[in-house]
């Protein structure tokens, strides 16, 4: 039997853009939950979840920590995500195992770029969350601007269960809607929260805002809507179980306030993770998660059971000074150490050797991990991120995680001959370890590339080949990942047949290529799918893997100007074979053929990617940053004037914003700064198409 209760337990993160806070909360909370007896502080790179060198001498998150802390009787496994664009991946794989989140925002930047992909990846995986508006210290904060933006930008139901009095230099406390108190924050660091009854000058904003609290949580609940009318008022017993309900069932977002870096606000927040957020058990009767055969079909339920066949996820590998780690999120079972485990991905097995609980790179030995709980596993060999770790036998396959591809890369060579070993592993490690990071060699020039989600991220991996693998490598300069695209459907046939003497070759297949749909991009996150609607065995089915590995490979190489088309769907309908001639090798020539032969009908277009960007300047220099922006042939969407500040945000190719922080800080005399999230790709215009084409 578990050692924690599974109604006690609570996996939740934090997630937001970056600079809103996240870390500066998470430190509070490692501090008002015992973990910590020191307040570690971001701006004089202490703090306790980030550790790495890179994090603590940028002030930025780069990699999730993980951690334990207890509140309330309650067992919490926090993970303290990344901001920054390009370390979104972060974020993803955190998501696709927690049951709940907070969402930090700035009270006075409010939903920013990135805002916008951490809720879109939450909502992606159902993940029930919370609002909490931080910075309320600042000056310029608005706690209710903030609110509305989530209802209009984000496209959220947020109900404030808490509200500020005061803002800036003048926030005195919050006033706790659900109990109907009016709180203060008192003694050196906060940890005395001090009760008092609602002021007499808040008495009427309270009635008015809790009576909107009330009437939104019974909107969801028909129960409580009969109550609600029948009696003007609800209990707090009918609140709290309202606000639970509409959380774990996605229906509205409680939202929360204060100053985590003035000790004010988050031990309300604290409460909030215990009462509203779903347990492991909670989030498992709403079915959020599906298992699958290796056939991926059949759906086999999963049941948060201690006891039950194992199934658990790897969401997370990464190399440390101890040895590589596994992050592993448990579903159902137990895992024991030194249990044999297996991975039906790869059909490997593997060994639990050590589990470790982790207080950011701090570990502490455990003797096993139960349903519903999060551990790190030492020794695991094979299993990557997103999959899955059963019992030999059981052959359950939990769904994976799906990464955004790279949109920048460069080429990059050892110093030394005596660097090129070591290279290549560190290399292997890093690609291991990160889905968005990627190698290959250039089949043109025989450069070795690599590829990542920005210039900070491959600046990041530069830094950590040199700190942790203790390797020299030189890189030249980052370039756009360009991609191509096809607009038409074409049916077309590739028949490779050759005659060499002996036994010769034959291949024959026809084909439908089209475009894949949005929805088809965005329900499967794959840009290539194969399918055969070949009945009676004219072609057998084991040359349609072939037929498919030729037409990626044409899909590699490219068609207008060398790069990668994606987004295609191929459908086999037809084709023959040979008695003696057929073979994998001439289905895939054939297959080859037909892709080669449809390329000049089918419409293709070098497409490049495209940029959310968000820029924050004085409103001296307005004119000035949209002037440089336009000149990268952005696409201005909206100005928003804020006190002393002016927000601008458009959309701009990532090609023309290589070194921009440089020249917006020189335009701005330091005092602008811009955020990035990847939109879409759009196409290139033909006046730029020889200057980027790999070939001609």
């Amino acid at each position: 039997m578990p050692s924690i209760p599974i109604k006690k337990m609570r996996n939740f993160g934090i997630i937001a853009h970056i600079d809103s806070g996240k870390t500066t909360v998470s430190e509070r909370v490692l501090y008002f939950t015992g973990k910590n007896h020191k307040i570690g502080e971001v701006h004089e790179g202490a703090a306790t979840m980030d550790w790495m060198k890179e994090e603590q001498e940028r002030g930025i998150t780069i990699t999730a920590a993980a951690t334990s802390v207890e509140w309330r009787g309650h067992f919490l496994n926090l993970i303290d995500t990344p901001g920054h664009v390009d370390f979104t991946a972060e974020v993803e794989r955190s998501c696709r195992v927690l049951d709940g989140a907070v969402v930090v925002f700035c009270a006075v930047g409010g939903v920013q770029a990135q805002s916008e992909t951490v809720w879109r990846q939450a909502d992606k995986y159902k993940v029930p969350r919370l609002v909490f508006v931080n910075k309320m210290d600042r000056t310029g904060a608005d706690y209710f601007s903030v609110v509305d933006q989530v209802r209009t930008r984000l496209h959220g139901n947020p109900v404030p269960i808490v509200y500020p009095v005061g803002a800036g230099d003048d926030l005195k406390g919050l006033i706790d809607l659900v109990r109907g108190r009016y709180v203060t924050f008192e003694g050196k660091n906060g940890e005395e929260q001090v009760e008092h009854p609602i002021p007499a000058e808040e008495e009427e904003r309270f009635q008015e805002l809790r009576t909107e609290m009330i009437e939104a949580i019974a909107q969801e609940d028909e129960g409580l809507m009969e109550k609600y009318l029948e009696n003007g008022d609800l209990t707090l017993e009918e609140i709290m179980q309202g606000i639970k309900s509409g959380v774990e069932n996605y229906l509205f977002q409680p939202v929360l306030t204060g100053s985590a870096l003035k000790n004010i606000g988050v031990q309300l927040m604290l409460d909030a993770v215990v009462d509203f957020l779903p347990d492991p058990e909670s989030v498992h009767n709403m079915n959020q998660f599906a298992v699958e055969d290796l056939t991926h079909e059949n759906p086999i339920p999963t049941k948060p059971d201690p006891t039950a066949p194992l199934r658990a996820l790897v969401f997370k590998v990464m190399t440390t000074p101890h040895g590589e780690l596994s992050f592993v999120r448990v579903y159902q079972g137990t895992i024991k150490t030194g249990d044999q485990l297996f991975c039906p991905n790869q059909q490997k097995k593997e060994r639990a050797s050590r589990l470790v609980k982790l207080h950011a790179m701090a570990q502490t030995a455990i003797e096993d991990v139960s349903a519903g709980d999060i551990c790190a596993i030492i020794g695991l060999k094979f299993a990557a991120t997103g999959e899955t770790l059963t019992q030999e036998g059981n052959q359950g396959i939990l769904e994976g995680i799906s990464f955004a591809e790279p949109v920048i890369s460069m080429a990059i060579e050892p110093a030394s001959n005596a660097d090129k070993e070591k290279l290549a592993n560190a290399l292997a490690k890093m690609e291991r370890e990160d889905p968005t990071f990627k190698r290959w060699t250039d089949p043109e020039t025989g450069q070795l590339i690599i590829a990542g989600m920005g210039e900070l991220h491959l600046e990041v991996l530069q830094h950590r080949m040199l700190d942790d693998f203790k390797v020299e490598a030189h890189v030249g300069k980052p370039r756009v990942s360009y991609r191509e695209a096809i607009s038409k459907q074409v049916q077309v046939r590739g028949k490779h047949v050759k005659q060499t003497g002996g036994s010769g070759q034959y291949g024959d297949c026809t084909v439908i290529i089209r475009p894949m749909t949005p929805d088809e991009v965005k329900a499967t996150g794959k840009d290539f799918l194969f399918a055969s609607t070949i009945k009676g065995g004219v072609v057998p089915k084991e040359y349609f893997p072939a037929i498919e590995m030729g037409i990626k490979q044409e899909l590699a190489r490219g068609f207008v100007a060398g790069y990668p088309v994606i987004n295609v769907h191929v459908t086999l309908i037809d084709g023959s074979i040979h008695a003696v001639d057929s073979s994998e090798m001439a289905f895939r020539a054939a297959g080859a053929l037909a892709m080669r032969n449809a390329f000049p009908d089918l419409g293709v277009q070098v497409l490049e990617p495209w940029m959310k960007v968000e820029a924050e300047t004085p409103e001296d220099f307005t004119g000035s940053v949209i002037g440089s922006l336009n000149s990268k042939r952005a696409i201005i969407t909206e100005t928003l004037a804020r006190p002393g500040t002016t927000v601008v945000r458009g959309e701009v190719p990532l090609s023309e914003m290589f070194g921009y922080t440089t020249e917006l800080r020189s335009l701005s005399q330091g005092r602008a700064a811009f955020s990035m999230e990847p939109a879409e790709y759009k196409p290139v215009p033909n006046s730029m198409l020889e200057k980027i084409a790999k070939k001609g």
